[in-house]
């Protein structure tokens, strides 16, 4: 029996978040320059107000992005501006050296738009880029490697995002992050944590290992970082746009060091050469593309469109639970269908979703609701689906089919970071960008001030299964498969409700559908359903479910159905904005995950 839609769940969101506010953090302060000579900027979960909002994970980058807002600019200027901050502060997520998908939403016209900024491989590159004599090469000796940068897409993004939607232009939104870089940002435990887990490959590249261990150890908690060569490097991007990267000085310092890693001699590495060319970098666009567009309980929901698999699997996994009242059932039900829907979700992601410059991926069809019907009806609410799960054929949905041949999930790295941004005119970002693995490449750009990424260790390096067509295999200038998921949604009347993304490699599609449902469906105000416990099925064995709920009864009712689990200490870690109906906006960050998050509004409530 099919259970009604019911739609109540997001008036109640929107009603309590007002009432979350006043016990978790009412307000942000009055956003500081940077945080290097007054100890770590404050950092706050939730923020309410007019003018604008800005959610990051980091303080000082959220501040860079009000500064921006106060100063006239609209959503996409702050946006660029956080995301610069981010390089310099949370520069083992993202930088320069990597690429990211960005969504709009415009106010004028009530339309989303997206860019595809994803990194490319060279344009010598062929499927058999990570084999060596027929054989996949060790996944080590491709992630602290040149063989795993692609072009980078960040500042054409930047670029290309200024020029359709901004009201500032590169020069003004850049300044925030150059000042940070120069005048240095407070380390915290995140930053030194992050920086020990990477430190012996760090210590391979002695300009890697000259910036984040300086004088040959962990930087301090407390201490200011400054990055002077990252702080010239803006400040050129400033003088010379893009161009500097893409035509210039910047980039043929990125070919060098592709293909000719410069690695300690002592150190016993062999990081393998890339072969990337000023062609590739001249060559680089970042696409102007529409958005993918799911209906879920009378609302609309924008994400991005291949090459990142984000929109469509979190969309498809919307469509396969639209049919279930997710409002009344209990937390075992709730659970059950989420995990189940993600499985099947996956199990099409792995056999469609690629470059679709390079791959006929079925888009259209893979965000039908006819397609979610013929796969919803494999699940039951006793038992549960074996993984991997075999896919659909979206051309040609047959309900309930379970005859195509499975191929396993392969690995993505987790590091990535997601901001949210809004404005006084109703305009909301939301942009996810990376370097891939913590540290990306381990490779820093002697002179620049920003690591590499290693981006192209997403391609599956051989066919997960040679009986199943896989569509992320390497090509010359294709973009890797990815998992980010930037999210805006709408209501009946084309206004915003929601925007939110996450990092988290392919627990980024969990992670947003997770916080989608608990906000949506759950009635969770929204910094409570970015902070509840998570799980993540991406077509395995065993679910990935976080402290709060392995260590819970409810998991031990789901494994009487036939569930198995394993612990991850932390999935995602989620930015967002709300609009409320009065017309403030509502900012939300993480309140633990990856050391908490900032939100910030222009004009704050004081409570």
């Amino acid at each position: 029996m099919r259970c009604p839609v019911v739609r109540k769940p997001v008036l109640l969101a929107v009603l309590t978040a007002s009432a979350v506010v006043a016990s978790v953090g009412a307000a942000a302060p009055p956003p500081a320059a940077h945080g290097g000579s007054g100890g770590p900027a404050p950092k706050t979960p939730v923020a309410v107000g007019h003018g604008g909002a800005v959610s990051s994970v980091d303080a000082d980058a959220t501040a860079a992005g009000i500064e921006v807002l106060r100063k006239g600019g609209n959503a996409v200027d702050a946006a660029v501006a956080v995301a610069a901050a981010l390089g310099v502060t949370e520069p083992y997520s993202a930088g320069i050296g990597g690429g990211g998908y960005f969504v709009h939403y415009d106010a004028r016209s009530r339309t989303v738009h997206t860019i595809d900024g994803r990194e490319r491989a060279p344009l010598t590159a062929d499927s058999g880029l990570f084999l060596e004599n027929g054989t996949p090469i060790p996944f080590a000796e491709a992630v602290s490697s040149g063989l795993g940068v692609g072009t980078p897409g960040t500042p054409a993004t930047w670029q290309r995002a200024l020029d359709q939607w901004g009201s500032k232009r590169l020069d003004t939104v850049l300044e925030p992050a150059e000042r940070l870089a120069r005048d240095g940002f407070t380390v915290d435990e995140t930053f030194r944590a992050q920086t020990a887990a990477n430190e012996t490959r760090f210590r391979h590249f002695p300009a890697t290992a000259e910036l984040f261990l300086p004088g040959g150890r962990l930087p301090v908690v407390g201490s200011t970082f400054k990055n002077p060569d990252l702080a010239r490097t803006y400040a050129e991007l400033r003088r010379k746009s893009v161009d500097a990267l893409y035509r210039g000085g910047i980039g043929r310092d990125i070919v060098n060091t592709v293909n000719k890693p410069p690695v300690d001699p002592g150190s016993g590495w062999n990081a393998r050469p890339g072969e990337l060319s000023p062609r590739d970098l001249a060559a680089y666009r970042a696409i102007s593309q529409p958005p993918t567009k799911t209906a879920y309980r009378g609302l609309d929901v924008y994400s991005i469109a291949p090459s990142s698999s984000g929109g469509t699997t979190v969309g498809e996994a919307l469509n396969i639970l639209e049919r279930t009242d997710l409002t009344r059932a209990d937390d075992t039900r709730y659970l059950h269908r989420l995990i189940e829907a993600s499985r099947i979700a996956f199990a099409d992601r792995g056999r469609w979703l690629g470059d679709p410059a390079f791959e006929d991926v079925p888009t259209k069809e893979l965000l039908s609701q006819r397609y979610a019907d013929s796969r919803e009806c494999l699940i039951e609410d006793d038992a549960v689906l074996t993984s991997p799960l075999a896919p659909g054929d979206p051309r040609d949905p047959a309900p309930c089919a379970t005859g195509g041949t499975a191929a396993p999930t392969t690995y993505e790295g987790e590091s990535t970071t997601h901001l949210t941004t809004a404005d006084r005119w109703g305009n909301v970002v939301a942009y996810t960008l990376t370097i891939e693995q913590t540290g990306g490449s381990g490779i820093t750009v002697p002179g620049r001030g920003f690591l590499l990424n290693n981006e192209l260790t997403d391609f599956s390096f051989a066919p997960a299964n040679p009986a199943v067509h896989d569509p992320n295999l390497p090509g010359p200038g294709k973009r890797p498969r990815s998992s980010i998921a930037p999210t805006i949604v709408l209501d009946r009347h084309d206004r915003p409700v929601v925007a939110l993304g996450s990092p988290g490699g392919s627990t980024i599609i969990t992670t947003v559908l997770h916080t989608l449902t608990g906000f949506l469906d759950r009635g969770l105000p929204l910094v409570d359903a970015i902070a509840a416990p998570r799980a993540s099925q991406r077509n395995t064995a065993r679910t990935d479910l976080e402290p709060g709920l392995y260590d819970s009864a409810l998991r031990q009712k789901l494994e009487a159905i036939g569930h198995s689990f394993q612990e991850n200490p932390e999935i995602g870690a989620a930015t967002a904005v709300q609009r409320l109906p009065d017309g403030r906006w509502l900012a939300a960050a993480e309140q633990t995950r990856r050391g908490g998050g900032s939100a910030m509004v222009v004009h704050p409530e004081h409570r």
